[in-house]
């Protein structure tokens, strides 16, 4: 009853029209940025996050999330109809996808990811608004051995989990760390790698660091690349799939959202691991096997279920615990503190609007993108022929004005050009930021409650280690190393990576 009364509550505070209008505007603004690739979600939710100042906390997240899962959708479209994928999860995609337009069944290939798309991100959320409530009763029991315990698992899980080098995904984590260590020590007063400047008294502000490392470095590797683009294989005719083509997708579906949700609450998991993952999966089990990377509709339905599901399901975490698993929860985190908001086990008690309108605004918005997804292909695809040289001016110049609006700080924009400059080269270095992102969300956390943690203990390590909940999370920190460190498991990890070619 607990459950289904916050349902309704948040169904109440989520529909209001200023709200509907929000998530209206996040699922359009995700679906075109899907779309279009050279963009992406984490870049545009970095350069939209100054604008929720202006936005009440509910409507700041309903939009923000709105652009995340749309963007899922979105990036479904180009790669099936021009085998342009417009979002990193939809890679997976484009393999059958556009396999499928080639032989004239792109409706079909269409209709199956977004039905696929909306049935996951059902499930998903109903999975988040029966497990949420336990998972926020169980956290009560945590302190800050457990915080700083945890902190450190999700940053372990982020690392193995990310794709590329180990080294690389472990130098950028430190790197984080140390960024997020700028500023004021909290304890003693002192500064501490300011470098006698007065603007980083504070620290580097979060926005700051996400646009430049996603934005502003987005929009230098883009300009590195020439524009391709592809065509649309005829006319997109014959919306609604056969009954062959459900009766072998409602299998892939059920798995993919199972397996989506499971790896979307893991710290670094996600929608594009979670794409991944399902394909692979299909692959090896289904009795279609050879029709795989040749035009096998199993191809659309598993990967774009299960980036839905990951999407989603990669809230949890923020939600529940307040321990962002990715890089967009760590931006969604940073929209959560613009309003003064603490994510974690106190959030359903002491904001219940804004905790079950944020579950009911996405069941909203799935249904949202399933009527305006299918009715829009003609725009997207004419949308496809602007030209990115005349695009990145002005996603630029958006990225500079709201910096300065912040703090009318120049010194804002110089530090965001850097980090992206920094971001870019780490690009060229083959280095994901995501790792470093969660080590600059994160740094503070880890500081605050191991310091707390060692106060308490009278300085006695041991603390760590005799508090059950925490000491689960430091041996799971521990088969995590092992797992990175393990040349034969190492392998297998770059092998589960590289699956997409083979």
């Amino acid at each position: 009853m607990e459950v289904l009364d916050g349902i309704f509550t948040g169904i109440i505070s989520a529909g209001t029209p200023i709200n509907l209008m929000l998530c209206l505007a996040g699922a359009l603004l995700g679906t075109l940025i899907g779309v279009l690739p050279g963009i992406g979600p984490t870049a545009t939710l970095a350069i939209l996050l100054p604008v929720t100042y202006f936005l009440p906390p509910l409507g700041a997240l309903i939009m923000l999330a709105g652009i995340y899962y749309g963007a899922q959708y979105g990036g479904s479209t180009t790669a099936i109809l021009v085998n342009l994928p417009g979002e990193a999860s939809s890679v997976v995609t484009a393999i059958d996808g556009y396999q499928l337009a080639r032989k004239g069944r792109a409706g079909a290939a269409l209709a199956i990811a977004a039905l696929a798309s909306f049935f996951a991100g059902m499930v998903s959320n109903i999975f988040i608004a029966a497990t949420g409530p336990a998972l926020a009763s169980w956290a009560l029991e945590f302190g800050p051995a457990e915080y700083f315990s945890l902190a450190l698992f999700g940053l372990m899980s982020a690392t193995v989990l990310a794709s590329g080098s180990p080294i690389k995904a472990i130098g950028m984590t430190v790197l984080g760390l140390l960024m997020g260590l700028i500023g004021t020590d909290v304890n003693s007063g002192g500064m501490r790698m300011t470098f006698g400047s007065v603007y980083l008294f504070d620290g580097i502000p979060f926005i700051v660091m996400a646009v430049g490392f996603f934005a502003i470095s987005e929009i230098l590797a883009n300009l590195e690349s020439p524009e391709t683009r592809g065509s649309v294989q005829g006319k997109v005719r014959g919306l609604w799939p056969t009954r062959e083509d459900f009766r072998r997708c409602v299998g892939p579906v059920l798995r993919a959202t199972g397996l989506g949700t499971i790896i979307g609450i893991l710290p670094g998991g996600g929608a594009t691991l979670s794409s991944f993952a399902s394909y692979a999966l299909e692959k090896r089990i289904s009795k279609h096997s050879a029709e795989f990377g040749h035009g096998a509709v199993e191809g659309v339905a598993a990967p774009e279920a299960a980036n839905n599901a990951g999407a989603q399901a990669n809230l949890v975490p923020l939600m529940v615990l307040g321990i962002p698993s990715g890089a967009i929860s760590a931006i969604m985190l940073g929209a959560m503190t613009i309003h003064g908001i603490v994510p974690g086990p106190h959030l359903i008690d002491r904001n219940p609007d804004l905790f079950w309108g944020f579950i009911a605004s996405m069941w909203i918005g799935n249904i949202m993108l399933l009527f305006i997804n299918l009715p829009m292909i003609g725009l997207w695809v004419r949308l496809l022929q602007v030209p990115y040289r005349l695009m990145f001016p002005a996603i630029l110049l958006f990225c500079c004005i709201g910096i300065y609006s912040i703090n009318n700080s120049v010194f804002d924009v110089a530090i965001t050009v850097a980090i992206g400059v920094i971001g870019w080269i780490a690009r060229k270095g083959e280095c994901s930021a995501a790792p470093l992102m969660l080590g600059f969300v994160l740094a503070p956390l880890l500081e605050t409650n191991l310091r707390r943690t060692l106060l308490i203990s009278g300085g006695d390590a041991t603390a760590f280690v005799t508090r059950p909940i925490s000491l689960t999370f430091l041996i799971a920190t521990a088969v995590m190393l092992l797992v990175l460190l393990l040349p034969a498991i190492r392998r297998r990890r770059e092998e589960a990576f590289s699956e997409e070619s083979s």
